[in-house]
């Protein structure tokens, strides 16, 4: 578990979150990013050592009723994972996505290849063929999935945002 200082560190090294201080003691880090409604990627960090991170759009969390996730014993490498997929969530915008726990499949029309980027200069392409949604790493598939939303929605869980915005 780490302490609250060292989740301060490990937050504070993300210069796209802004550090907002909140009653009790507790650190709020929000994402002035986000395509969305949602800010907040920290909530109520404590010195106590207990704090969430929003997970809302990802899979692999268990979240409460408002999509956060709690921290309190991730290590280093936990924490900075679920943050950046949750910045990366964020950062798109998918208009037919309802709240986290309302979630719904619905197919989008979507014919063009779009190219994700993440924070190391890594590519990936979505590609659309045969009613399948495939993702490519150079040459090589990465994964296929039935609908554009869970490839996106793994896309974000694995740090990418498409490379356009």
């Amino acid at each position: 578990m780490l302490t609250f200082e060292q989740k301060l560190a490990v937050l504070d090294s993300y210069p796209e979150l802004e550090r907002k201080p909140v009653s009790l003691g507790r650190i709020n880090y929000h994402y002035e990013g986000s395509r969305h409604e949602k800010k907040t990627v920290a909530f109520h960090l404590h010195p106590g050592g207990n704090g969430f991170v929003y997970a809302g759009l990802l899979r692999g969390y268990e979240t409460d009723g408002k999509g956060f996730v709690n921290i309190r014993d991730f290590s280093e490498s936990e924490l900075r994972s679920v943050v950046e997929a949750s910045m990366a969530s964020l950062s798109m915008y998918i208009p037919e996505a309802p709240p986290a726990g309302k979630r719904k499949k619905k197919q989008v029309t979507e014919t063009a290849d779009s190219l994700w980027t993440n924070h190391e200069g890594q590519n990936l392409t979505l590609r659309l063929e045969d009613d399948l949604w495939y993702v490519y790493a150079d040459l090589n598939l990465e994964m296929a999935f039935e609908t554009v939303e869970e490839a996106r929605e793994y896309l974000a869980e694995e740090g990418f945002v498409p490379a356009t915005e």
